[in-house]
């Protein structure tokens, strides 16, 4: 078979090592899920998962769908593969959810999308499992805890919209072709299925965080005046002096609770 050259604007890096492949299978939930996959690429983990569970792959690259058309015919024929031509963000765009019942997303993402593909699979209410490599340095922002370094506005999110969430293992470049300058990591998150985002708070998130470094309190100031700043403060018991990355999920849940009742009186 021709030799297919990775597309730098589709950030691609097809995940060679047999290993991860096989520890990214032994790590899916045992639940009886469909499974999503997303930028298939060259078939290497969808020989994997087909043999397990019927499926649906998303993949935007014309030459990489002939050869996954070629090369999983029989799993196409048989309905055991669903494969789809499409960006997934589009896709999500025009139908809210990328399979009609529950599924579990499993994926090697590509770098430049993981962040937002993850934020969407978070609002796709079918999904319940998000199994997927990402770049280190992103999979530690969504797993981070209070007071960590790496805590932001991802950290909280996901700590309130799931109820597991850790980095499963890391991947070193050499499991690529090409391989890419970073390290990578196994993101696992399980959602909490009862719970739904609120793309309000998350726009209040990126204000608390604007600037990370700085007090909590002038980040605020773009979105409250300074008395109802001091009010929440006051009410929740909040240090005047206290950073972004140092309060807990539930306290800004709080604060914004507190934010929108102001704004509806």
């Amino acid at each position: 078979m021709e030799k297919v050259k990775a597309k730098k604007q589709y950030g691609q890096n097809f995940l060679k090592d047999t290993t991860i492949l096989d520890k990214i299978i032994q790590s899916m939930p045992t639940k009886n899920n469909y499974i999503v996959e997303i930028g298939p690429g060259l078939g290497d983990l969808t020989k994997n998962l087909v043999k397990y569970k019927d499926m649906t792959a998303y993949e935007v690259d014309t030459d990489l769908i002939r050869i996954l058309e070629s090369k999983f015919a029989i799993e196409i024929e048989e309905g055991r593969l669903k494969l789809i031509h499409t960006d997934v963000l589009e896709a999500w765009d025009k139908q809210k959810t990328l399979h009609d019942g529950r599924y579990d997303l499993i994926a090697n993402l590509p770098y430049y999308i993981a962040t937002n593909i993850i934020l969407r699979a978070f609002e796709d209410s079918a999904c319940e499992n998000i199994i997927v490599m990402v770049q280190k340095e992103v999979a530690e922002k969504f797993t981070a805890r209070v007071k960590e370094k790496e805590y932001s506005s991802l950290g909280i999110i996901t700590e309130l919209i799931s109820i597991d969430s850790r980095i499963l293992f890391d991947v070193p470049p050499e499991s690529f072709d090409p391989p890419p300058k970073i390290m990578s990591s196994i993101l696992f998150i399980k959602k909490d299925m009862d719970k739904v985002l609120d793309k309000d708070f998350n726009k209040f998130l990126k204000a608390c965080f604007v600037q990370p470094r700085k007090k909590l309190s002038k980040n605020l100031t773009s979105v409250l005046s300074k008395e109802a700043i001091s009010e929440i403060y006051k009410e929740l018991n909040i240090d005047d002096n206290v950073r972004p990355h140092e309060v807990s999920s539930s306290l800004y849940s709080q604060m914004h609770t507190r934010v929108k009742d102001g704004r509806n009186k």
